[in-house]
């Protein structure tokens, strides 16, 4: 039997690993702007983003639609 593969782009995907690419790419300072969340405006750490993210499903769906909208420009 094979085993179909996920559709899902997000599939197999860390949100620790999808935080450290947007970081990388986009800095605090620019995630901030982007997506208006105080963990990354305030004092921010990719610890502290995390532990909020997973708290908070209206701002970890934020973060997936940036994380794919932006998918094309991490990966260059």
């Amino acid at each position: 039997m094979e085993n179909p593969k996920s559709k899902d782009p997000l599939h197999g995907i860390t949100l620790a690993t999808i935080l450290e690419q947007l970081v990388d790419y986009y800095g605090f300072d620019t995630l901030g702007k982007l997506i208006k969340i105080k963990c990354f405006t305030d004092n921010p750490s990719l610890k502290s983003s995390l532990t909020f993210l997973r708290k908070t499903d209206w701002a970890r769906k934020r973060i997936e639609e940036l994380y794919l909208k932006s998918l094309s420009k991490l990966k260059q």
